[in-house]
C-alpha cells in the first residue's frame, strides 16, 4: 500500500513502497479526485521497472468511496456526494459508490435536527430564597443610578412634638399678640369661632430678616396647640427626577393629616412657592407651586386639625397666589428681637458655658440691630476667645465680660442688606397694603 497523507488505495497496481521508493508530499489533492504521484527511482526501482522507467514518472491513482464514506460520517454530505461523483465516472459499475451516493442524497434532503440547550436544573438543596435575604443589604446592582426618594406616606420619624411654649420665647410682644388673635385664640375657642361662623381655614406667614427666630416661634405655636410638629425644608421635596418633587409634597400633607392635629411648617416658603411669573414656561418650579397651591386648597377646605405655617426672608418673592384667601392669607413681622429678647438670647447660648461675671443687661444694650443669630455668633466668639487663653496659659478659665466686649468689636451685625431690600419694597411696592406692618415697624426703629 502507498501511504499518501491519507487512506489510498492504489488501483492501478501492486507497487510495494519499498521497491517504488517515497512519494513527494507534494502529490496530495482532494479526496474524491484523481492523485498524482511523482516517483523517485533508486537502484532497486531500475531493476524492477527497467531502465526506459525515468526518474520523476508520474503514475495517476484513483480513490475509492471509502475516504467519501469517512468524510459522510462527519456529516459532510456535499464533500461526499463529490467523492462518489468522481469514483462513479471512471466506474459507473461500482456498487460501493453507488450505496454511498444515495445516503448521501437523503441526508442533504433531511434537515438536521437542532440541538435544543441544555437548561441547567436548579440544585433542590440549595436554599436561595435565603441567600438572597442574606445578601439584599450587601450586594448592589452595578451601574444603576437610582432615583431621589421622596418623602413617603409612612414617613413618621420628621413628625415630632414641641415642647417649646410661647414662654419660652423672650419678648417680641408685639408678635405673641398677632399669633394669638389670628391663630391661637380662635383655636382655643371653638364656640366663639361657631357663634361668628368663623373657621380656622388657612395659613399663616411668619416674614421678616434672617436669624430673627421664625421657625423657633413655629415650634412655640406647635407647644400651645398642643399638636405634632412637622418642619419641612425645600432640600426635603425638591428633588432632580421628573414627578418627584410633585410626589413628595402630596406625601408630606397626607403625613400631615395621618397625624392630625399637626402643625405643618413650611420653611422657606419663597423658595418653594417661587413668583410663577419670574419663572420660565418650561421650568420644574412652576409645576410644584400648582402642587402646593391644589394641597393647601385641599386641606383647608376638607380637613381638620391641620394648620399650616410658613417662614420666609422674602415674601416678596412668594407667589401672590399663595397668599390668596385659604392660603397663606395672614402674615405676621417677625422683626429684630428686642431688648428683653436679646437679653433672652444670650442667656440661652451662655447657660451651659463656664461663665463668670456676664452682665446680660450690658450685652443686650449693645446689640441693638443684631439677629439672634448674631447674638449666638457673639456668644461663640467670646467662647474661643476665652478657650484660646487657656490654651496660652495652661490652665482654665471662665468666659468674662471681657471676652464678651472684644466679641463685639468683631462681630458687626448681618441684617443691613435686608433692610435695605425691604426699605424698596415699602416704597415702591406696597400699593396694596401688604407690608404696612414692615412700614410701621421701619417708622418705630427709625430704619431708614
Amino acid at each position: 500500500m502507498v501511504r499518501c497523507m491519507g487512506i489510498l488505495e492504489n488501483r492501478v497496481a501492486n507497487i510495494d513502497e519499498h521497491r517504488v521508493g517515497h512519494v513527494s508530499r507534494h502529490c496530495v489533492r482532494p479526496l474524491g479526485s484523481t492523485v498524482v504521484l511523482r516517483i523517485r527511482r533508486d537502484r532497486a526501482s531500475r531493476r524492477q521497472f527497467g531502465p526506459g522507467r525515468a526518474v520523476g514518472q508520474v503514475l495517476q491513482i484513483s480513490l475509492l468511496p471509502g475516504s467519501g464514506l469517512h468524510v459522510h460520517r462527519r456529516g459532510r454530505h456535499a464533500e461526499a456526494l463529490a467523492h462518489c461523483g468522481a469514483v462513479l465516472a471512471a466506474d459507473p459499475t461500482d456498487t460501493t459508490a453507488q450505496s454511498l451516493l444515495q445516503q448521501c442524497t437523503a441526508a442533504l434532503a433531511t434537515p438536521a435536527p437542532v440541538a435544543e440547550p441544555e437548561v441547567p436544573q436548579p440544585n433542590s438543596s440549595f436554599d436561595w430564597d435565603a441567600a438572597e435575604d442574606q445578601v439584599s443589604d450587601i450586594v448592589k446592582p452595578a451601574f444603576v443610578d437610582e432615583p431621589a426618594q421622596a418623602v413617603g406616606a409612612d414617613d413618621f420619624e420628621a413628625v415630632t412634638r414641641s415642647g417649646v411654649r410661647l414662654a419660652d420665647v423672650g419678648g417680641m410682644d408685639a408678635v405673641k399678640m398677632q399669633l394669638e388673635l389670628s391663630l391661637l385664640g380662635p383655636l382655643r375657642n371653638p364656640e366663639l369661632m361657631k357663634a361668628y361662623k368663623m373657621s380656622a381655614r388657612g395659613g399663616l406667614l411668619l416674614y421678616g430678616p434672617p436669624g430673627c427666630g421664625k421657625s423657633f416661634i413655629a415650634k412655640a405655636v406647635s407647644g400651645e396647640l398642643g399638636a405634632n410638629f412637622y418642619q419641612v425644608g425645600i432640600a426635603d421635596v425638591l428633588h432632580r427626577w421628573f414627578g418627584e418633587s410633585e410626589r413628595s409634597i402630596r406625601a408630606v400633607f397626607d403625613t400631615a393629616r395621618r397625624n392630625a392635629p399637626c402643625v405643618l411648617f413650611f420653611d422657606e416658603v419663597d423658595a418653594l412657592g417661587h413668583r410663577r411669573s419670574a419663572l420660565s414656561g418650561t421650568s420644574g418650579i412652576r409645576t410644584i407651586v400648582n402642587t402646593l397651591l391644589e394641597e393647601l386648597d385641599s386641606a383647608s377646605a376638607s380637613n381638620d386639625g391641620v394648620y399650616i405655617l410658613g417662614a420666609t426672608n422674602a415674601p416678596w418673592d412668594v407667589d401672590a397666589a399663595l397668599r390668596r384667601p385659604g392660603r397663606f392669607d395672614r402674615m405676621v413681622f417677625v422683626g429684630l428681637p428686642d431688648t428683653a429678647a436679646r437679653a433672652s438670647i444670650g442667656r440661652l447660648h451662655l447657660q451651659d458655658r463656664p461663665i463668670e461675671g456676664i452682665d446680660l443687661s450690658a450685652l443686650a444694650a449693645r446689640t441693638a440691630g443684631f439677629s439672634g443669630a448674631d447674638l449666638a455668633h457673639v456668644c461663640d466668639t467670646a467662647t474661643q476667645l476665652a478657650m484660646a487663653d487657656s490654651l496660652h496659659t495652661g490652665q482654665v478659665r471662665p468666659m468674662r465680660m471681657s471676652d464678651v466686649e472684644a466679641a463685639l468689636r468683631q462681630v458687626r451685625p448681618s441684617t443691613g442688606p435686608w433692610f435695605d431690600t425691604a426699605r424698596n419694597v415699602v416704597e415702591f411696592g406696597n400699593r396694596d397694603g401688604t407690608y404696612d406692618e414692615l412700614a410701621k415697624y421701619l417708622r418705630r426703629n427709625k430704619i431708614r
